[in-house]
C-alpha cells in the first residue's frame, strides 16, 4: 500500500516521502496514529502545497541531528565489569549499559540509535556508531575496564 508520511519514521523515511508498506502496517498503525495518509491524488496535491513547510521541518530536524552529533563526538563511556584471569568479562556490555552511562552523563539517545553489532565481551576501547538521523552519524568511545 502506498502512503505519504506525515512525520519522519526512522525505519521508513522522512516526512513527506511516499513509501510502500504492507496493508496491515498502514491500516493498523500508521493511519490510526495519524503518522501517514494514503497516497491518493488529492493527498499528493495537499503534499505539494505544503512542500515548503515540510522542507523547513526537514532542515530543522537535520540541524538538530547535526548538533547532537557534535555533542556526541568525543564522548567516552567508561564501563566496568567483573573479569576472569584471561581478561574476559563474565557477562558482556550491552546497549542498555551504554544507555545508562550516557544518561549518567546527561546525554539522551534512544536504544535504536546505538548500533552495537554484538555485545562487548572483552576489555579494551571500542568505537560505537550512533545513528542519529538519516545520513547523520556519530561515534562514541566505550572503555571497558576491570571492576
Amino acid at each position: 500500500m502506498r502512503i505519504i508520511l506525515k512525520e519522519t519514521i526512522e525505519s521508513l523515511g522522512i516526512i513527506g516521502s511516499e513509501v510502500n508498506v504492507s496493508k496491515g502496517y498502514a491500516r493498523n498503525y500508521l493511519l490510526p496514529q495519524n503518522k501517514a495518509v494514503p497516497a491518493t491524488p488529492q493527498n499528493r496535491n495537499i503534499l505539494a502545497q505544503q512542500k515548503e513547510k515540510i522542507d523547513l521541518q526537514i532542515a530543522k530536524e537535520i540541524t538538530t541531528a547535526k548538533e547532537m552529533a557534535r555533542q556526541l563526538e568525543g564522548v567516552v563511556c567508561k564501563i566496568s565489569g567483573k573479569v576472569s584471569e584471561e581478561d574476559r568479562l563474565y557477562g558482556s556490555v550491552s546497549v542498555q549499559q551504554i544507555l545508562s552511562e550516557l544518561d549518567r552523563q546527561k546525554i539522551t539517545v534512544s536504544k535504536k540509535m546505538i548500533a552495537l553489532a554484538e555485545p562487548i565481551k572483552t576489555l579494551g576501547t571500542f568505537q560505537i556508531p550512533i545513528h542519529i538521523y538519516k545520513g547523520v552519524h556519530a561515534e562514541i568511545t566505550v572503555e571497558v575496564v576491570p571492576e
